[in-house]
């Protein structure tokens, strides 16, 4: 039987906390009567822990191009690659998804864009605030329109603002990833859709940049490349496949196109 999705309490913010407490409302699905299955998360999570535990025996096993610290450097930068192309794309193909359903399902799915909408702009306010406060010493310039007393106190609040939106853009950044944006709010068969597009995407950009393990054989060159794209792609099928057998939830009945379009 499907089974919906327990909500905890919300912790309490505290000041040092409250970052990471606000990127997680902002990027956790939320949506009441939400399907959520364990099996999934777990894939979702043992999928990770395999990735990474592969990385660490790629840099142990191999010499680098780059140090330890540039290679975590660049794995950084591709989950805020990957946040940024769910940015460019992921608006775009939750409207496509959205207009594509047939009534009632096309005005119910636009209402729930709201959680979905709520995480770009969080995204994008917290990388807004960080390039014009550190893009060539923006906050610098923008306190020398002040006095003495008005610039003491702008630099204050822009000190508070890169500490709090620091953390908050790395969390967020990570979690929009993992969450896929919070589309679930939207319809359970969209994470999986949208998933594979990111990953593919990703990748096509990475074959622009050298490859940090030269010393590794072309062949495991070539699976450290394209093996998260597989992973991701194989993981999704497998999702869109049990919504399907397990909790009746297919990409035709989502868009109210099937013989059973109940599936909101």
């Amino acid at each position: 039987m499907p089974h919906t999705t327990y909500y905890a309490p919300r912790p309490r913010l505290r000041w040092l906390t409250a970052p990471f407490v606000l990127a997680d409302r902002a990027f956790r699905p939320s949506r009441p009567g939400r399907i959520s299955d364990g099996a999934i998360e777990a894939a979702q999570i043992a999928r990770t822990a395999i990735g990474l535990a592969a990385t660490a025996w790629m840099v142990y096993a191999y010499p680098m191009q780059q140090s330890v610290s540039a290679v975590a450097k660049d794995k950084f930068l591709e989950i805020l690659l990957s946040a940024g192309v769910l940015v460019v794309a992921g608006p775009a193909l939750l409207v496509l998804f959205a207009t594509a359903a047939r009534a009632p399902a096309r005005s119910l799915y636009l209402r729930r864009l709201k959680g979905p909408m709520t995480g770009f702009g969080a995204l994008f306010i917290s990388v807004a605030i960080l390039y014009v406060l550190l893009q060539n010493d923006g906050g610098t310039q923008m306190s020398l329109q002040f006095g003495p007393f008005g610039q003491f106190v702008f630099l204050l609040a822009a000190l508070a603002a890169v500490l709090f939106a620091v953390p908050f853009g790395l969390t967020a950044a990570f979690l929009c990833v993992h969450y896929v944006f919070r589309t679930a709010d939207v319809h359970e068969v969209l994470p999986p859709l949208i998933s594979p597009l990111l990953v593919w995407a990703t990748l096509g950009l990475q074959l622009l940049e050298d490859a940090p393990a030269s010393a590794a054989p072309p062949g495991i060159r070539l699976l450290f490349l394209i093996g998260p794209a597989l992973s991701v792609t194989a993981l999704s099928l497998w999702e869109l496949r049990r919504l399907r057998v397990r909790f009746g939830r297919t990409i035709r009945g989502a868009l109210h196109r099937g013989r059973r379009p109940q599936q909101w």
